[in-house]
C-alpha cells in the first residue's frame, strides 16, 4: 500500500469526490492533473510511479511532496557554466535518466509498461518533455503533471512573476518544506 494511502484511508475516493468534474480534466494525451496524479499514485490497484524530475536543489528551496516515488532529475544543473541568455546556470539532460526509470520501476516490481508519471516545477520545461522522452524511449504509459509543482507564473499585476495560480502547491496537495532523504536523488546512494 502507497504511504500516503497508509496515512489517510479513503484519500482516493474523497479526491474522486472533491474534485469530480462534469468532463475531462486532461489537456491532452500526455497531460495529467495534480488531482489525477494523487489519486493514481495513491491507488493500489494500477502500477503506477511517480517522479519527481527535478534537480534536487530545487526541491530543498521549493518543496516536495512525500505522494512522489522518487525523484530523478530529468534536466540538470550545470553550476560551471552560465546560459545568459536565460540568466542562470545551463542545464543538460540526465544522461542516465530513462536507465534510472526503468530501475525504480524494476525495484517495484513494474515494467516500462506501467503508468508513469513526472512532476517538475511548472510541467513546462521539464514535466512534459521528460514525459515525451520516456514515451520515445519505449515507456508507453508516461505522463506528466500540468502546471508541475508549484504551477505557472502570473503575467500581470502587483504579483507578477509568482507562482500563486495553479499546481500542487496552490491547489492545495500535501507537500512540506523539506526533502524526503529515502526519496530524493542523492549521488551518495548510486
Amino acid at each position: 500500500m502507497h504511504p500516503i494511502r497508509r496515512l489517510f484511508p479513503g484519500l482516493g475516493m474523497l479526491l474522486a469526490i472533491m474534485f469530480a468534474s462534469p468532463g475531462p480534466i486532461h489537456a491532452d494525451e500526455l497531460g495529467i492533473s495534480t488531482q489525477d496524479a494523487l489519486q493514481l499514485a495513491t491507488q493500489d490497484d494500477k502500477p503506477v510511479l511517480f517522479v519527481d524530475v527535478r534537480d534536487p536543489v530545487e526541491i530543498l528551496f521549493i518543496g516536495f511532496t512525500d505522494a512522489v516515488d522518487i525523484n530523478i532529475p530529468y534536466l540538470m544543473v550545470d553550476r560551471s557554466q552560465w546560459d545568459t541568455e536565460k540568466t542562470r546556470f545551463r542545464l543538460y539532460r540526465n544522461p542516465d535518466f530513462a536507465a534510472e526509470i526503468e530501475a525504480a520501476l524494476k525495484e517495484r516490481g513494474m515494467d516500462k509498461n506501467a503508468t508513469i508519471i513526472t512532476m517538475c516545477r511548472s510541467g513546462s520545461e521539464r514535466g512534459k518533455p521528460s514525459a515525451e522522452f520516456l514515451r520515445e524511449n519505449g515507456f508507453a504509459n508516461a505522463r506528466y503533471v500540468i502546471h508541475g509543482f508549484q504551477g505557472s507564473a502570473i503575467k500581470e499585476g502587483p504579483q507578477k512573476g509568482l507562482r500563486i495560480q495553479n499546481g500542487w502547491q496552490n491547489d492545495g496537495l500535501p507537500w512540506q518544506s523539506k526533502p524526503n532523504p529515502e526519496k530524493i536523488y542523492r549521488l551518495d546512494r548510486q
